[in-house]
């Protein structure tokens, strides 16, 4: 059942309607822009056929003996984590860079969906069933699967009937088909992608008159009324000599425009319910934010490679200054690396019978992953040093006029000479101070809500009770204080409490990213 990257590339020919540089894209899998991640995440479904690589990524249904992709599975074990964390490390170790939105990434947020089935049947049985046939669906088939989130947000201070009503999705009208749908959504990947979970990000769910936004659905990307209007890609604007990751990992951001858009009814995974929008707001990266971290994992490790190689080429690792700051990337990377571990080591069982990982490890590792990263960034930048951004392109080493010149000036011993020097300072430029390295930074800084939420998360989920209890006890204070009300969410049973009764705490979390 595995598919083919040929198989995905003809199922993103459906004649959807995508924007770029103010033309119409005739053939998205061809378009210059797309192509690159396009042949990427074909390169992951080949990767499921590969000899070499099927077993790492597939797993085999005993049941039936069928072959189906370790991404999607439903996570039940600590191994299936495990499992799924070597896939892509594989997969990042195949393409040689790092790429967020394939997939894997994105399809557990329906498994938090997938948790809240008892929420879901209280407005209709029909719901539920939705996401258990979609998740079901997700497993077998492996769409590529995106996540639409994001508004164009409009004025903030004002509610969504104050102003455009476009300004934020909702329904306009229902029939017996579906229901009809209107507005925007940003979405990475969305033009490439088979299909998208659109869920909302509006924080004052006590409003019934919000209720027409409070709606969650599957939607397919080539769907008639949907427009896919896309940001300039970095792909093609310069060398991929002197641009090596820009014009290969550029995943490409997508203003979605539904114009009256039909969403079937078996796609509809919520609709006026804003209890279950509630949930989802407070839930949604309760499985996704183990993979989003994990690719900043690998880019932590993208920066020390790259800080350590210019460091040595120099001479100047040997340095205390400068072993002081690779030892501070060094921290931060470990760090990450040990909040990934430990999440897997103390995951928890999740109130839908899945294995989610240890949320208190798991939101804290994402909170110093991005907290960090700016400052870790500038601390590469500085160990790589001023090269990095008045060095020459490629174009005039090769020029044989000039070319001898800047072989002497850039070949610096046997083993350093100019040609791999000028690779190392250009993806070294590329990585820290192209347009491309300052996306991938507000990417990963808002990508799954701003910092507040994320601290917010870890607010809901640490297990606040030991340490009220040890100072009770340590200061002889009376166990009266241990009747003072809990911080919203803590858990007296476990770090997962807080984020199992966040249906009703959604206020703390609405302004997300």
């Amino acid at each position: 059942m595995i598919r083919t990257g040929d198989d995905y590339r003809e199922s993103i020919r459906d004649g959807r309607e995508v924007y770029i540089d103010g033309e119409r894209v005739d053939d998205v899998p061809s378009h210059p822009a797309f192509k690159p991640l396009v042949d990427i995440r074909a390169r992951i479904y080949d990767m499921g056929h590969d000899p070499a690589t099927r077993d790492v990524m597939t797993w085999v249904d005993p049941a039936t003996d069928e072959r189906f992709a370790i991404g999607p599975k439903l996570p039940r074990t600590i191994d299936d984590w495990r499992d799924k964390r070597r896939a892509v490390d594989r997969v990042l170790d195949d393409i040689g860079g790092v790429v967020t939105r394939v997939g894997d990434e994105t399809v557990g947020e329906m498994w938090s969906l997938y948790d809240g089935q008892d929420v879901l049947n209280e407005v209709d049985p029909r719901f539920s069933e939705n996401i258990r046939r979609h998740v079901e669906r997700a497993w077998r088939e492996d769409p590529f699967h995106v996540s639409a989130n994001t508004d164009p947000k409009g004025d903030r201070s004002k509610r969504p009937q104050d102003q455009d009503p476009d300004m934020l999705l909702h329904v306009v009208k229902e029939t017996d088909a579906g229901i009809v749908v209107r507005g925007a959504k940003f979405e990475t990947a969305a033009a490439y992608a088979n299909q998208a979970f659109v869920k909302p990000t509006i924080a004052n769910w006590g409003d019934s008159e919000l209720s027409d936004y409070a709606l969650g659905f599957i939607a397919h990307m080539g769907a008639p009324g949907m427009k896919h209007i896309c940001r300039s890609g970095f792909a093609g604007r310069a060398s991929s000599d002197d641009y090596p990751l820009a014009n290969r990992f550029d995943e490409i951001d997508t203003l979605i425009i539904f114009d009256d858009v039909l969403i079937p009814w078996e796609d509809v995974l919520f609709y006026r319910h804003t209890r279950a929008a509630a949930f989802i707001r407070a839930t949604l990266h309760r499985y996704s934010a183990f993979a989003f971290v994990q690719r900043i994992l690998r880019y932590a490790d993208m920066l020390i490679g790259t800080a350590m190689l210019n460091a040595r080429q120099t001479g100047l690792e040997k340095q205390q200054a400068v072993q002081e700051k690779l030892a501070t990337l060094a921290v931060y990377r470990e760090g990450i690396n040990a909040h990934l571990t430990a999440a897997i080591a103390e995951a928890e069982p999740s109130p839908g019978g899945l294995l989610m990982p240890n949320q208190s490890l798991l939101y804290t590792g994402r909170v110093l992953a991005c907290s960090q990263l700016a400052q870790m960034m500038h601390i590469a930048r500085d160990l790589c040093g001023g090269q990095i951004c008045v060095s020459p392109n490629a174009a005039s080493f090769r020029n044989p006029e000039i070319a001898p010149w800047l072989e002497k000036y850039y070949t610096i011993n046997e083993r350093w000479v100019a040609d791999d020097r000028r690779k190392l300072l250009a993806y070294a430029r590329d990585l820290l101070n192209s347009d491309y390295a300052g996306h991938r930074l507000t990417f990963n800084l808002f990508a799954q809500s701003p910092g507040f939420a994320h601290l917010l998360a870890v607010y809901r989920n640490f297990d606040f009770d030991d340490a009220i209890a040890f100072v009770q006890r340590s200061a002889g204070l009376s166990e009266r204080v241990l009747g003072t009300a809990q911080p919203a969410g803590a858990s007296s049973n476990g770090r997962a409490g807080g984020e199992r009764r966040a249906d009703v705490q959604a206020a703390t979390t609405g302004a997300s990213s």
